[in-house]
């Protein structure tokens, strides 16, 4: 199975590439090959701007073809790393490669709400098949605390991760999502409130799920570590670090042949609108603010948005 990549300026792509591309590889990876890429780049974010060239250089160097738009790398693949570091550009990109085929969409899977939402739209209307993830979320790490059954019926759980911010985002779409993917991962969908308070050292975000059960991300501003905590009926798990991307690739690679996403548009939607209220809360001195507000506003204005495009 061919695949091309829509956005060089992130490691992701040097990292995946390794694992798709290994002459070893074995099973779902055996089955893939990334063998064309457009590089993109978004010249106002320092870490896409500055390094967008190297990691071109370096797929080329590997005998992958770049070429000069993401509707090339569409016609040339069988299925689509759409990787591009900032999330803004992501709705317009898939917008050019939603043409049936499977899509992973890397993290942040777009600059707003309203995006995502909007994604998922054109990826029903067109038939493509697409999901987002952070890597965190199939960590091996997170992995062991779903499924540890000697603590018992999950009653919630405390992640923190590294917290970097990009203006151009909501904050924690840069990189608190990675945690809160791993709170999402562990809980499942369903929660209804959310409050944060940020300090010098850190955020942290509680949600409340409609279930009774509380989850807590904490971002940590001063240093880079992964540390999950799993609170169960029967007992506590913790586990801590980063297994790497290996865990992801092969969730990719199984979709890419299954065309089934493991993670659905209704959880994402939630996650995201999970972020979002985070920051309103934030602006409202850590008042609790309503999931459902949150998404019922994001619907509103993608309602508006497609009615001023007709």
């Amino acid at each position: 199975m061919r695949v091309g990549i829509v956005g060089c300026d992130t490691s992701h792509v040097v990292a995946f590439s390794k694992l798709m591309n290994d002459p070893a590889a074995t099973g779902l990876l055996a089955k893939v090959e990334i063998v064309c890429a457009y590089p993109g780049g978004s010249p106002d974010i320092p870490n896409s701007r500055d390094r967008v060239e190297g990691f071109t250089k370096g797929l080329r160097e590997a005998g992958v073809e770049i070429v000069d738009s993401a509707s090339a790398v569409a016609e040339k693949s069988d299925a689509i790393l759409l990787e591009s570091l900032d999330g803004r550009v992501h709705l317009e990109q898939f917008r050019q490669v939603a043409v049936g085929k499977p899509v992973f969409i890397d993290k942040p899977a777009a600059a707003s709400l309203v995006d995502v939402m909007a994604i998922f739209k054109l990826a029903d209307e067109t038939k493509t098949p697409c999901f987002t993830s952070s890597a965190l979320r199939f960590s091996d790490k997170v992995v062991v605390l779903q499924n540890n059954a000697e603590i018992g019926e999950l009653n919630g759980c405390s992640v923190a991760s590294p917290f970097q911010t990009e203006p151009h985002h909501p904050d924690l779409f840069w990189y608190g999502v990675h945690g809160v993917e791993s709170v999402y991962a562990l809980m499942g969908a369903g929660c209804e409130r959310v409050s944060r308070t940020d300090a010098g050292r850190a955020t942290v975000v509680v949600g409340v799920w409609g279930d009774g059960r509380f989850a807590t991300y904490q971002g940590l501003k001063d240093h880079a570590d992964y540390a999950f905590t799993a609170f169960g009926s029967k007992g506590i798990a913790c586990e801590r670090g980063f297994s790497g991307y290996a865990p992801l690739v092969n969730e990719i690679c199984e979709f890419y042949v299954s065309r089934k996403a493991p993670v659905s548009p209704e959880e994402t939607i939630e996650m995201f609108a999970f972020m979002e209220a985070a920051d309103e809360s934030l602006r409202q001195e850590g008042r609790p603010v309503l999931i459902k507000d949150v998404i019922a506003r994001a619907e509103k204005q993608l309602a508006a948005a497609a009615a001023s495009n007709e």
